[in-house]
């Protein structure tokens, strides 16, 4: 029904205001009598078997939502009845900022992509902390988290550590994002010695935690084997928990839709179908050389159960999904989880 009848009367509107229409329909749709027991039944699937232990936290399953999706922890509720077994909200930034101009959201159908220039468009991490303290649901939550435009580089470990602190108390793991392609010299962090120098500091904050929180790092899909290896180097060093492959890539490479419409476009980072093998490859990678405490979250291109199937066992203990919810619907989740018990 989705993908016959619900998205093509959806991709003849703007990506960005059809977002924010459809979250608004499903948070009004949540508030009528039945609805989460129709939810249950069509979504959710309910198995012990299902269950991952990654990071000491119990996942109810492996599918969880991507960050970007539900940036202001707005449908925290109602999109925890979809399925999901977590949810991560973010990237939140200390200060509320209104992020790159519009149009910045653009479909790819030809390719099953998306293209997104947001440039961490948000209300700030403060507000997102009340919505979450006043959260009904008990799904397991991740906070992404990043700096402020006109934060330079030098100052990032502020913005970063103001995000902790806010979100400490109000989420189940963080993931340091610094390898978005939408926000100035933000991917310079993910340099050796920067990113060290952040993630050494963040994890001593941490560590200064009564109960500290599981550590994550967000990276790019389009670092090479040497710059893989420092990211493994730092990981060891600086005991985190896990690393997210990966984020949107800025290649352009092997795409169907024609190459006109891709330069209007202009800037951005692809994800969806076309990110698939080079996610996959890092994520595999990444295996290879991580011990084996270091978990791994794939994500990038799942936009059927064989191809969550395959970042499992590619050597990821979780999957998310972002452009393949936008295109195959709710419904992909049941067939991940469906396709995992079979």
């Amino acid at each position: 029904m989705y993908k016959q009848l619900i998205r093509p009367l959806l991709f003849k509107f703007d990506p960005e205001e059809v977002h924010s229409f459809t979250n608004s329909a499903v948070k009004t749709a949540f508030s009528l009598p039945l609805a989460k027991t129709l939810s249950k039944s069509l979504f959710q699937v309910a198995d012990p078997r299902l269950e991952r232990k990654v990071f000491g936290l119990t996942f109810p399953n492996p599918v969880g939502l991507a960050a970007g999706f539900d940036k202001d922890a707005k449908m925290i509720d109602e999109f925890s009845e979809l399925g999901f077994g977590f949810i991560e909200i973010g990237t939140l930034t200390p200060k509320p900022q209104e992020g790159n101009p519009k149009p910045r959201l653009f479909r790819l159908p030809q390719d099953g992509a998306i293209i997104n220039r947001m440039g961490f468009n948000n209300q700030g991490v403060d507000a997102a902390v009340e919505r979450l303290r006043a959260r009904k649901s008990q799904v397991i939550i991740g906070g992404n988290i990043g700096k402020n435009k006109v934060t330079p580089n030098e100052q990032a470990l502020q913005d970063y550590l103001y995000c902790f602190d806010a979100l400490y108390d109000v989420v189940d793991y963080f993931v340091v994002n610094v390898s978005s392609p939408n926000t100035p010299d933000l991917r310079a962090l993910q340099e050796k010695e920067p990113l060290l120098d952040l993630l050494s500091n963040l994890q001593n904050r941490n560590q200064g935690k009564a109960k500290p929180k599981p550590l994550l790092l967000k990276i790019a899909p389009d670092l090479n084997h040497a710059q893989l290896d420092d990211i493994v180097e730092i990981a060891v060093q600086t005991h985190l928990a896990g690393i997210i492959a990966t984020n949107t890539t800025i290649s352009r490479a092997g795409l169907s839709t024609p190459a006109q419409v891709i330069d209007s476009i202009g800037m951005g980072g692809l994800s969806g179908r076309p990110l698939k093998q080079a996610s996959t490859e890092v994520l595999r990678y990444l295996r290879q050389q991580l011990p084996e405490e270091i978990r791994l979250v794939g994500v990038g291109g799942i936009m059927t159960a064989e191809d969550a199937l395959e970042k499992l066992a590619a050597g990821a203990d979780l999957v998310q999904l972002y452009s393949g919810f936008i295109y195959e619907g709710p419904a992909l989740i049941k067939q991940i989880n469906q396709r995992l018990l079979r």
